[in-house]
């Protein structure tokens, strides 16, 4: 990593996920700006640069986090996205970024299942900021 910290964008309507991550990811060094929804996010990446968003599926509507990772991607296309969701628990559905057919709809980079492990979040991060 660089001397300059990486700056994360958490989205999320839940505020102790919000909390949970920033502290971790705080103490591993990165900066972390924090939104409870998906109107936040907005206003933040119109004032804000980020060098990857970690992004929630279902906020104030059932897709907001899709719409959320295809205006990021449509502003800066090199911004990494995260999307984590408890979906599969809540309605019994499975959703994948894996191919390059998924991405393309999906906007995200990456998804991981809620509840995520630090190790696992911290290992995706720095696999898609490697670049």
């Amino acid at each position: 990593m660089t001397d300059a910290k990486k700056r994360i964008l958490i989205v999320d309507d839940d505020m102790d996920f919000r909390f949970q991550q920033r502290v971790q990811l705080e103490a591993a060094g990165f900066d972390v700006i924090e939104a409870p929804g998906y109107t936040k996010a907005r206003e933040l990446l119109e004032s804000q640069k980020f060098d990857l968003a970690l992004v929630d599926l279902m906020m104030e509507e059932m897709d907001a986090g899709f719409t959320l990772c295809h205006d990021i991607k449509k502003k800066d296309p090199s911004v990494p996205v995260i999307m984590v969701t408890g979906v599969a628990s809540e309605a019994g559905m499975e959703f994948d970024a894996a191919t390059s057919e998924e991405r393309s709809w999906i906007k995200a980079d990456s998804m991981l299942a809620k509840p995520i492990r630090f190790e696992q979040l911290r290992r995706e991060i720095g696999r898609l900021l490697k670049g």
